[in-house]
């Protein structure tokens, strides 16, 4: 309570009974304040809880009928006879690698671009440089599809894959990993769409971040003769490492649910193959193919995918909240 809220007005002495007023209404904005702030996070929940429950509900069906085994077959087969024969591990399997592929491709570039801004650029040439980056972010996701499939794919299939493929011809497990033959559609393909499109994320929370390292330190670390190099892995890396895996962790939750893009390039097949130049498919790819056109135990199948990505999505997450507090707690000790 400032002095200046309880002051007695002018040509006045406040009273004890208005003050008692002014304080009670005080008291009362207080109590409305928080338990309107309450509400909102029980709203939060309750919809996240909503959420949880339709999935579940909806994915029972198909959790009755295939239970483990949906999580171990790769084979979907919606109308096989007698019965349908519906994996969950095609999906699966390309969800992971897809983005696994896509944040070893983003990462690297994604804090180099971010050191090149904040350390390196000429002045002139930041701010044009992070418009640019933050642009890409606003594209939608249906454009960088399409991009895919008319430009990217083609051109990859035709120098990068064979060249690729050519490379790691003759050298152990590499050799099964860059397989022929080279593919517009494939999970190589779908993987760059997703490092192109997370690559902004990355980049700009790097970048803001790493302006919040007070100057004094770099200056005190250039002071001693470090080279740029050994500032940022000395001095800027350490200091903002929180907010640099929060900004990846950003990034890996829209590398996983990542839909229409990833749909146009990756060539739905729920088949998995040891290449990444074969075609795939991923979680939220299978759902927007196929949901329309699906009924019964199919739809339940495709439900019960939609759950284990919000699993996923969720296990991602928290393990990236226990790595940043192991972090806070190690710088602290």
């Amino acid at each position: 309570m400032s002095e200046a809220t309880l002051a007695p007005p002018a040509g006045g002495r406040t009273t004890t009974a208005n003050r008692n007023t002014i304080l009670s209404s005080l008291r009362a904005s207080d109590r409305l304040f928080f338990w309107a702030t309450r509400l909102s996070a029980w709203i939060v929940l309750l919809i996240l809880g909503g959420i949880i429950g339709s999935l579940f509900v909806g994915a029972w069906p198909a959790i009755k009928t295939f239970g483990v085994e949906f999580l171990l077959t790769q084979r979907w087969a919606p109308n096989a006879e007698p019965e349908p024969i519906l994996g969950g591990l095609g999906p699966i399997y390309g969800t992971l690698v897809s983005s696994l592929i896509a944040m070893a491709i983003a990462v690297p570039v994604g804090l180099g671009v971010a050191v090149f801004l904040t350390e390196l650029c000429p002045q002139k040439l930041r701010q044009p440089i992070s418009t640019a980056i933050e642009l890409l972010a606003g594209i939608p996701s249906i454009i960088y599809g399409m991009w895919g499939f008319f430009v990217l794919g083609p051109f990859l299939a035709e120098y990068v894959e064979p060249a690729l493929i050519a490379t790691f011809e003759h050298v152990p497990v590499l050799n099964q990993v860059f397989k022929g033959p080279a593919s517009n559609l494939s999970l190589f393909n779908a993987s760059l769409v997703l490092a192109i499109m997370i690559l902004p994320f990355i980049t700009s929370i790097s970048r803001d971040v790493f302006l919040t390292v007070p100057p004094v330190l770099k200056e005190a670390a250039y002071g001693v003769g470090c080279t740029t190099w050994e500032v940022v892995k000395n001095v800027v890396l350490p200091y903002t490492r929180v907010g640099v895996i929060g900004g990846i962790m950003l990034a890996l939750g829209r590398a996983l649910g990542e839909t229409m893009a990833v749909t146009f390039v990756i060539g739905n097949s729920f088949k998995i193959q040891t290449s990444i130049f074969a075609p795939a498919t991923t979680i939220s790819a299978a759902i927007a193919s196929e949901f329309a056109e699906a009924s019964d135990v199919h739809q339940s199948a495709l439900i019960l995918l939609g759950l284990l990505l919000f699993v996923l999505t969720f296990i991602v997450l928290a393990a990236a909240r226990l790595m940043l507090m192991r972090v806070e707690k190690k710088a602290g000790n």
